[in-house]
């Protein structure tokens, strides 16, 4: 089981960062920006400062992911920015536009701080991953990739997630070196139930 997080979101909470994500994304649209949507009195736990990843899909089918490891801004101003960046920055793929937006669904996943593992060997590596609950960020001189908690869904095995975690970063499967850092992370997500529908006037 994962720690527990130092923060914990109610779901009134998990709601009004969810609308934050969509109002980010629609401000865009329709002429505004990110930031100008969340500048008002928070509660306290949207304040403090905490990382994230917001995940856009249509029909189960990824749209966008952005998000950053570490953050210094409060957790509701790094949602509407990766929101912001899910929706228009995430190069593989076209910039969200107007008639997409109903359809999308936003996960949000905000991250624990970062926990190095000091491992000696890949096996030794492979041992102390915890699937389903460890995010894992890997980093080596100029190349480094991480995959979050979800990644285990489809990625089950903790050499096949080490694997493609390693591919990702533009390194062989078989990669080690002792310039080779690790970083686990847990995350909490919360998610839509289902896009917003639009109705007529």
């Amino acid at each position: 089981m994962a720690p527990s997080f130092c923060i914990n979101l109610n779901d009134t909470e998990q709601g009004q960062l969810l609308q934050i994500a969509r109002n980010s994304i629609r401000g865009r649209l329709h002429g505004g920006n990110a930031s100008e949507l969340v500048l008002h009195e928070l509660p306290d736990a949207l304040a403090v400062p905490l990382a994230v990843f917001v995940t856009l899909s249509q029909e189960n089918v990824l749209r966008g992911c952005i998000g950053s490891m570490e953050s210094d801004e409060p957790l509701a101003h790094s949602v509407a920015d990766a929101a912001y960046g899910a929706a228009f920055r995430d190069r593989r793929f076209p910039p969200l536009a107007v008639d997409e937006l109903d359809a999308t669904r936003i996960e949000i996943s905000v991250l624990s701080p970062m926990e190095q593992i000091t491992v000696e060997s890949r096996r030794a590596l492979l041992a102390a991953l915890r699937p389903g609950v460890d995010g894992l960020l890997l980093q080596d001189r100029s190349h480094h990739s991480t995959f979050l908690p979800k990644v285990w869904e489809q990625l089950s095995e903790p050499e096949v997630f080490l694997d493609h975690l390693l591919l990702k970063a533009g390194l062989p499967i078989d990669h080690w070196s002792a310039t080779l850092q690790l970083y686990r992370y847990y995350t909490i997500s919360f998610s839509e139930t289902n896009p917003p529908v639009s109705v007529p006037p």
